[in-house]
């Protein structure tokens, strides 16, 4: 099978992309590189030992899109390519819309006009928005905080609609809670090429000296300690579940959403706690104000992936740290 990865040189999409490779797909990659490098193309062969097909160009691009469809005999899709962060998406909203649909569409108007309707979306755990009750659940309310989540909302609706109109296409939206860590290799990791959005890049980044100091958004929510807490999932688990869903896509037709994390959830301070104690570094810590669009606390009920897929996470919290800053060591 040969499956188009868009955004695969990013941090999910080549973490994926080896998953895939070590499990005997063939892989097709589309990437700008609006936020990874192209160097992660031989990283990834030199995990696998395999090669990977790439066009550089936009998923917006619908020529580019046509040439990839027409040139290789696209069996199915896993659509990563968007821009994800949610202060720089309050600050640009218009950006936001712009590319995460129009990405979409066009990439859903080509796999139409080829007949290839099996697709894997990259949604979000923010369109719960802030969630009434814990963990969270897939038939909970959805409503979002953020121009970023609300894409991601905007482009399930689409999809619902998309199958819908037509019920040959096979549909899996996977709702990812907040990935960390990186391939045991210390190959491939989170490297965004701008000042981190995430918190573990930040976290090593000071670790390592290059930032001075982690902003903390925020220490009076109702948590734990009053810093905002997340369900935190190793990014080769999250890779994981995508082939879990790949496998759905090809066995059934519908559409059906799932939750991928842990059902666990830590504070910010905990993780800086856990990443200071695995790896004996300090990580200096001030407390700012809160960030535009952020909730209290959100963490998963991941027990229909693990129903319907048949995936669950694996790694801990220790292991997330350890390879996240055994990545940054590797690659300095």
């Amino acid at each position: 099978m040969k499956i188009l990865v868009t955004g695969g040189t990013g941090y999910i999409g080549s973490h994926t992309c080896v998953e895939l490779l070590n499990n005997g797909y063939e892989v097709v990659i589309v990437d700008n590189f609006s936020n990874s490098k192209p160097d992660v193309l031989d990283k990834i062969k030199e995990i696998t030992s395999k090669d990977v097909i790439f066009y550089e160009g936009d998923v917006c691009d619908k020529e580019l899109m046509n040439k990839i469809f027409d040139e290789q005999k696209i069996d199915a899709v896993i659509h990563f390519a968007g821009y994800k962060a949610v202060g720089e998406s309050v600050k640009l909203p218009l950006m936001y819309y712009r590319n995460n649909l129009d990405s979409t569409i066009t990439l859903c108007e080509v796999m139409s006009s080829h007949n290839v309707k099996k697709l894997v979306f990259s949604s979000s755990a923010t369109v719960y928005g802030s969630p009434k009750n814990l963990p969270i659940k897939e038939d909970f309310p959805l409503s979002t905080t953020n121009p970023y989540g609300t894409t991601k909302l905007m482009i399930e609706g689409i999809l619902k609609d998309l199958y819908i109109s037509d019920n040959e296409w096979s549909i899996a939206v996977l709702r990812y809670f907040n990935p960390i860590g990186a391939h045991e290799s210390g190959l491939i990791g989170e490297n965004p090429n701008d000042i981190p959005n995430n918190l573990m890049p930040y976290i090593v980044k000071v670790a390592t000296g290059e930032l001075e100091c982690l902003s903390v958004f925020g220490n009076d929510y109702d948590t734990k300690d009053g810093t905002g807490v997340r369900d935190y999932i190793h990014v080769v688990d999250l890779s994981k579940g995508h082939l879990k869903a790949i496998e759905k896509v090809n066995s059934s037709n519908g559409i059906d959403y799932y939750n991928l994390g842990t059902g666990n959830g830590y504070s910010v301070l905990e993780i800086v706690e856990n990443f200071s104690k695995v790896n004996g570094v300090k990580v200096n810590y001030k407390i700012t104000d809160r960030r535009p669009g952020d909730i209290a606390e959100c963490y998963a009920d991941p027990s229909y992936a693990k129903e319907k897929l048949d995936w669950a996470a694996e790694k801990g919290i220790e292991e997330m740290c350890r390879d996240a800053y055994r990545f940054v060591m590797r690659n300095k």
